[in-house]
């Protein structure tokens, strides 16, 4: 009973959503009117109100760190309490994903799995982040950070020496992810991939 109840508040704050929270906050459109419909840190980038995606970056973050945080803390520490800190950490950001509070269309999870995975090693969190930060600068394409960010995570945790269940909690949040930028490995192929920055009102999902 315990593990649902867990699980159940994980998902429901996963499926707060600071893209829309932050863009009523500054007066803007509701980022799923615009640019690629997706209402995540990129898309409020589009607005042209960085300080509304930086707040949307650190909200979607927090509601990660802050689930599997409170599941460390307050789990049994033992196998069972191990199982519930990796169920939350897929709930948290499969919330965020589908979320209830709009109609199951959420975000890609970019900014909710590292907070996940801050709250798991903080040591693999900025691993991770200096992996995305690496790629963005290069490249200029979020998408492409965060797909190479996602196929690294499972493999900083198993260097690490992360427990199996979060191993394996690790590695299904990134197939998602992968899962969730199938579109955007399109348009990286066909060079239809808008850039960091761009304020277009592209019809492609980023």
């Amino acid at each position: 009973m315990s593990a649902l109840i867990f699980v159940v508040c994980a998902y429901l704050i996963g499926s707060v959503s600071f893209a829309v929270l932050m863009s009523k906050a500054f007066g803007l459109a509701d980022p799923r009117s615009y640019g690629s419909g997706n209402p995540g840190a990129t898309n409020v980038l589009r607005s042209g109100k960085k300080a509304a995606a930086a707040l949307t970056l650190l909200g979607d973050a927090a509601k990660g760190w802050l689930a599997v945080f409170l599941a460390i803390r307050f789990a049994p520490h033992d196998a069972q309490g191990l199982m519930i800190v990796a169920l939350v950490a897929i709930a948290v950001f499969l919330g965020h994903v589908f979320p209830v509070f709009l109609e199951f269309k959420g975000g890609k999870g970019v900014a909710t799995a590292l907070g996940v995975l801050l709250a798991l090693s903080g040591w693999i969190g900025l691993l991770v982040i200096g992996t995305w930060l690496l790629v963005a600068v290069v490249f200029r394409y979020s998408s492409l950070a965060a797909l190479i960010a996602a196929i690294a995570a499972p493999i900083y945790a198993m260097l690490f020496q992360l427990r199996p269940e979060l191993v394996l909690a690790t590695a299904i949040m990134s197939m998602l992810l992968i899962w969730r930028h199938k579109s955007n490995i399109q348009n990286l192929m066909t060079g239809k991939e808008s850039k960091i920055g761009s304020k277009k009102a592209e019809s492609q999902p980023e």
